[in-house]
């Protein structure tokens, strides 16, 4: 339902000649979401706990601005998530969610935040212990995607070793890493 609407909003943009920015023309990278997901699944209940947001690419869906904290428990199936941050008007805000296996069979995990659309997510890289690099594409009939990248942390802070490796994933599926923005992230977790 919230893919569907999200496509009807992206309808009416381009029948009003007015497309979002976070959408550009072509077609999301190749990525080899199988063999990644492959490696991945025995090591779901390792990817559970606190994972901070260090940085991320322009999100229109993303509400939390600072101080972004994501809580993920497995349950053995899925991951329910709990995102706490503040927002752009200065409060403290709680998104609820889950991630968990494409519904289809698409050899990847999907986020499902209230309040925007499921997504795919894709973990390019992580070591589960300290950094962890996600990535999502959707692709439209229209010759455009919108994709969105982040990068987490076990803690507030990213040592620069973790950062480089998450910026040599994104560079290998032809991401743009000056499009990463830094999450401010403070004294209040």
């Amino acid at each position: 339902m919230k893919s569907a609407v999200f496509f009807v909003a992206f309808v009416a943009a381009v029948a009003a000649d007015k497309i979002p920015d976070f959408l550009v023309p072509g077609k999301c990278p190749a990525v080899n979401e199988k063999a990644l997901f492959e490696q991945q699944i025995p090591n779901h209940s390792k990817y559970a706990g606190v994972w901070y947001e260090i940085a991320l690419t322009n999100n229109p869906y993303q509400l939390l601005k600072q101080c972004v904290r994501n809580e993920y428990s497995f349950d053995g199936s899925k991951f329910i998530a709990k995102s706490t941050g503040i927002n752009a008007d200065g409060n403290l805000m709680r998104h609820n969610g889950q991630v968990l296996p494409m519904p289809l069979g698409d050899p990847h995990l999907s986020i499902d935040y209230e309040g925007s659309f499921t997504a795919p997510y894709v973990i390019l890289d992580t070591d589960y212990e300290n950094f962890s690099c996600i990535y999502s594409c959707v692709e439209f009939n229209y010759g455009y995607y919108a994709d969105f990248a982040f990068i987490f942390s076990r803690s507030p802070s990213l040592s620069d070793q973790y950062l480089r490796r998450c910026e040599a994933a994104f560079k290998e599926i032809g991401v743009d890493v000056s499009r990463f923005a830094k999450t401010v992230q403070g004294s209040r977790y």
